[in-house]
């Protein structure tokens, strides 16, 4: 596609002095690599709802079961300031639409898992969600969401950019009037993805779509991508992989000679004991696509899910 989808992101990763104490945690390879291939919405909640550059350090702060945000040293609560801005926000990037979110690991606003949470007896634990990243998560509860750190891991920044570019082309279908046409069209395109990530959900919304005529359009659209995405979230695995590639290579059974079998099977085997990785057969089946034209696999996401120049695929 043309039009590059929209992330939302903490604004300190981008480089931008908005933090407590007036710095910034760039991240190079979102701001300078992910960057040249998505369009970045930039979001810093602790300084677009008033509060000052420099200012005084936040904390979750745990207060009889009530999750409040309060600063550090004066014991401030910001909560409701928080809050006000928080509602019209999610108004805002509502409208957008939004393909994903990046986040800011350990803040008490941003951060998605395991933030410090203060209790009034002097304890801390480590499993708070920030004030705004959970304000996001339950606002667009099916919005791909990462934090900075976790996405230094390979496979789950590939699972998190596939979902963002599947997002934006759901958004796609969701143009002009609904039909169920163009859910098994999504469907279709999409049916490697979803066999690489859960083979069982595959199966499940083959049958709802068949049975689709039975309920009412927003149903479906709503019910299916629910699920879709959701059975998206699991990581692909090796296996799992090699299972797909395997259905791929069958539709050449007819095409490809005894020796260019052979290597094909070998270059999957090579993958599957992780001697090599998931570019490498991916190569070779996307060339076999083009020289024999075949029209099913022509439209299959799985073989290019995401920017090629990315290549998240060289490290899974």
């Amino acid at each position: 596609m043309k039009e590059r989808p929209r992330v939302g992101i903490s604004t300190c990763l981008l480089g931008e002095n908005v933090r407590y104490d007036g710095g910034h945690k760039l991240n190079h390879y979102l701001r300078d690599v992910l960057g040249g291939y998505v369009e970045f919405f930039p979001v810093c909640p602790e300084v677009e709802c008033g509060m000052s550059i420099p200012r005084e350090a936040l904390r979750l702060v745990d207060i009889d079961g009530d999750m409040r945000l309060m600063t550090q040293k004066t014991k401030k609560d910001m909560t409701p300031q928080m809050a006000k801005w928080m509602k019209q926000k999610l108004v805002e990037l509502s409208d957008m639409p939004l393909c994903g979110f990046i986040f800011k690991s350990k803040s008490p606003s941003s951060g998605l898992k395991g933030v410090k949470v203060y209790k009034g007896n002097g304890g801390v634990t480590k499993n708070g969600v920030g004030i705004f990243a959970k304000g996001v998560t339950g606002f667009f509860p099916f919005l791909p969401v990462e934090e900075d750190g976790r996405l230094n891991d390979n496979s789950l920044r590939e699972n998190f950019i596939e979902r963002i570019f599947v997002m934006q082309r759901w958004y796609k279908v969701n143009e002009g009037r609904k039909s169920l046409v163009k859910v098994m069209n999504f469907h279709t395109g999409h049916k490697y993805i979803l066999m690489a990530h859960c083979p069982k959900t595959l199966k499940e919304l083959g049958a709802f779509i068949a049975a689709g005529k039975m309920h009412p359009i927003n149903d479906v659209y709503e019910e299916y991508f629910g699920k879709f995405i959701t059975a998206l979230g699991k990581i692909a695995t090796v296996q799992k992989n090699t299972n797909v590639l395997l259905h791929i290579m069958g539709y050449f059974k007819k095409d490809l000679t005894k020796d260019e079998k052979e290597e094909l099977k070998s270059l999957i085997d090579n993958y599957y004991k992780k001697l090599v990785p998931l570019i490498v057969p991916i190569t070779l089946l996307n060339h076999y696509v083009r020289k024999y034209k075949n029209p099913y696999l022509e439209q299959q996401f799985y073989l290019n899910p995401h920017p090629m120049e990315l290549m998240l695929r060289n490290h899974v």
